[in-house]
């Protein structure tokens, strides 16, 4: 992903509703969204195995974004019996943290699909491979492809 046409947006790790790994104390899927998800997505030609299961979130305020043409777009999957289906798109990124790179997913489940737990979009949810010592505050850099994701 050294592709010079990519772009950089700049960020501050946020807490989320902790609901995408399960750590949320009124946690509907103990497992966590993510995980539960994986089978399917993979199903459907995308492998988040060796990815942390759940998603960093990452204020790119006074940004905010638009997924324009992602790498994958699932419409329709059933990971759940909780709520209807849901669509969800990626689009790939890399996370840049201190002198290190992840590459990683944006990851957004479409909110007309979507019961609840909605981000704003100033908020860009990340699938990352595990990474030491990140914590809430950091600030990182996302590098992006401009023909997936529109940044304003």
């Amino acid at each position: 992903m050294t592709d010079r046409t990519w772009q950089k947006v700049n960020g501050i790790i946020q807490q989320g509703h902790q609901v995408a790994s399960g750590a949320a104390l009124d946690r509907p899927y103990p497992a966590g969204t993510i995980e539960m998800q994986t089978p399917f997505f993979k199903a459907l030609g995308l492998d988040l195995s060796g990815y942390f299961p759940g998603t960093l979130n990452v204020s790119i305020s006074p940004h905010t974004f638009q997924l324009t043409n992602p790498k994958f777009t699932f419409r329709q999957v059933e990971w759940t019996d909780r709520h209807p289906p849901e669509d969800f798109s990626f689009s790939r990124c890399r996370l840049l943290l201190e002198d290190s790179a992840y590459d990683s997913w944006i990851y957004y489940p479409h909110p007309e699909t979507k019961k609840r737990n909605f981000q704003n979009l100033s908020i860009l949810e990340i699938i990352a491979p595990p990474i030491p010592n990140i914590q809430y505050g950091d600030r990182v850099a996302i590098e992006y492809n401009p023909l997936e994701l529109f940044i304003d």
